[in-house]
């Protein structure tokens, strides 16, 4: 992989920064001690880029203690006996401080970041285990980044393999279950087969990624990044760029994005952008139908793409504010989107092409783990909230709040499955961070608080491909995946993971169940 590693670069960005500039030796440690896995232009290259845009969740005093004892099982080592804590403070100064320009991510650099592990032609037809294909689940640990294939009817890992650093965004399928692909916060991402477990392919596609998606006919991917401010697509078959389409507004601001998703039934990725309002939807049909017509996006002259069937016209539908989040109905027709100050959501009809609805909603709905279900006759949606006890409970016809539903503190993910009558929810933040709820769908009342480990944070819940056993994460370095029988609501088995993050079902996620996250 192309690295530019130079004393001048790291110098220009010492100087961004006046507690690191009074530092004279900054520059020759980095360069010393962290430049080799890190890249001397602090893009990453074996370790995670340093920058603040991919360092948001991990804290300068714990940046200090990784650099002081390193990380446990990765190939970060301590320097802590190296290095006095002012030289410490001096580094984290450093990778907290911006750069003084947009570092270059385009074409040429995410080409020779290409690695094809194997050849497609050599993958086998048929599975080399004996495990349900459908039945799969890919769980992502965070702990000591790597990811486990496990076998949803037995819950025995049938692989393990090691992972980019900050796996985000979720798992992603094929259409046909085969492939699951993965996308690193440092824009890595991977192709994986579920028949030979192994990984087929990798490529960068950004420095700073927030989410892929992979379109309803399984050929391509689109990338999600912060930095550069693009939508990068990817060839499925082998990984290899096609096309960068750079996110400018219609009056030619800048953006980052704040998450694309698939929309199969429209044949068409659709992009939340965070910093103009406006949303995408961008149709991957080489034929695409009458609503795009017209909209064609206009490129910068010195744009570089390669040569693919489908154009990737871009339809432009302006909101009245950027949108962090968003939630399809199950048709796909309708899109609720939720605002950046945490106040209220929106409703936008896909087919129109505006705005038809605004939904209160205090303390900023996660609408990325909303899910639907049906409730005395009507659907509704259900979202909890990153900011308040709550679930939210909307009529998706009315769009007004059936019921708010208080929790022992603001959550994170909620999961069900439509063969099962419960929806789960965590209390990810704040003291009760080891309690998760089970709301029952008839009533929409809590019937059951579980605490599996005390002091422990409990999140992320996934069902099984039939929706019989249901699948909680113990997120911490010494965790778990606990089951759960739906029957019963009791525990049947614990199996011990590194900071299991999330786990996907191949099944429920292809299948677009209602009950998760798409």
């Amino acid at each position: 992989m192309k690295r530019l590693f130079c004393a001048s670069f790291v110098a220009v960005v010492l100087s961004a920064g006046s507690a690191v500039a009074e530092t004279p030796d900054t520059e020759t440690i980095y360069l010393e001690h962290c430049a080799g896995c890190h890249g001397g232009d602090r893009l990453g290259g074996m370790g995670p880029a340093l920058l603040p845009e991919n360092l948001g969740r991990l804290r300068k005093k714990a940046a200090h203690d990784v650099i002081a004892n390193g990380r446990p099982a990765t190939q970060m080592p301590a320097y802590g006996k190296k290095l006095n804590a002012a030289e410490i403070d001096a580094l984290v100064a450093l990778v907290y401080s911006p750069l003084p320009e947009v570092p270059v991510w385009g074409l040429e650099e995410i080409i020779a970041s290409h690695i094809q592990h194997v050849d497609p032609a050599a993958l086998p037809s048929a599975p080399l285990h004996k495990a349900d294909p459908m039945n799969l689940f890919v769980v992502v640990e965070g702990g000591d980044h790597h990811v486990t294939i496990m076998d949803g009817d037995s819950f025995e890992p049938l692989a393990r393999f090691p992972s980019p650093y900050a796996l985000h965004g979720g798992a992603k399928f094929s259409p046909d279950g085969r492939y699951t692909y993965l996308a690193s916060r440092d824009g890595w991402v991977i192709k994986y087969d579920l028949h030979s477990l192994q990984v087929v392919a990798e490529i960068r596609a950004g420095i700073n990624t927030r989410n892929i998606a992979v379109s309803g006919d399984g050929r391509y991917i689109a990338v999600a990044n912060y930095l550069p401010q693009n939508l990068v697509m990817l060839d499925t078959s082998d990984l290899k760029p096609i096309k960068i389409i750079p996110i400018k507004s219609l009056q030619g601001k800048s953006s980052r994005v704040s998450a694309v998703y698939t929309a199969n039934p429209r044949n068409s990725f659709v992009v939340a952008l965070k910093d103009v309002p406006e949303m995408w939807e961008v149709s991957y049909e080489d034929k695409p139908p009458a609503r795009f017509a017209g909209f064609v996006h206009s490129f910068e002259k010195d744009h570089e793409e390669a040569v693919v069937a489908a154009s990737f016209p871009v339809r432009r539908i302006e909101l009245s504010g950027p949108l962090d989040d968003f939630f399809f109905d199950q048709p796909y027709r309708h899109v609720f989107g939720a605002s950046r100050d945490g106040t209220q959501a929106v409703v936008v009809h896909m087919d129109v092409g505006r705005e038809i609805a605004q939904v209160p909603l205090p303390g900023m709905p996660h609408l990325g783990s909303g899910i639907t279900f049906d409730y005395q006759g009507r659907r509704v949606l259900a979202t909890p909230h990153l900011k308040e006890g709550k679930v939210s409970v909307i009529d998706m016809k009315s769009w007004e709040v059936v019921k708010v539903i208080d929790t022992e503190g603001p959550g994170f993910f909620m999961r069900s499955h439509e063969n099962s009558p419960y929806a789960w929810v965590d209390v990810f933040f704040g003291p009760n961070k080891d309690a998760v709820h089970i709301i029952d769908k008839r009533t929409l009342n809590i019937v059951k608080t579980l605490r599996p480990v005390p002091g422990k944070t409990a999140a992320h819940i996934e069902y099984t491909k039939d929706g019989r056993y249901a699948l909680l994460s113990i997120w911490e370095m010494d965790g778990a995946v606990i089951v759960y029988d739906m029957e019963t609501l009791e525990e049947v088995k614990r199996i011990p993971f590194v900071k299991p993050v999330g786990k996907y079902n191949v099944w429920n996620k292809i299948s677009r169940d209602e009950g998760t996250s798409h």
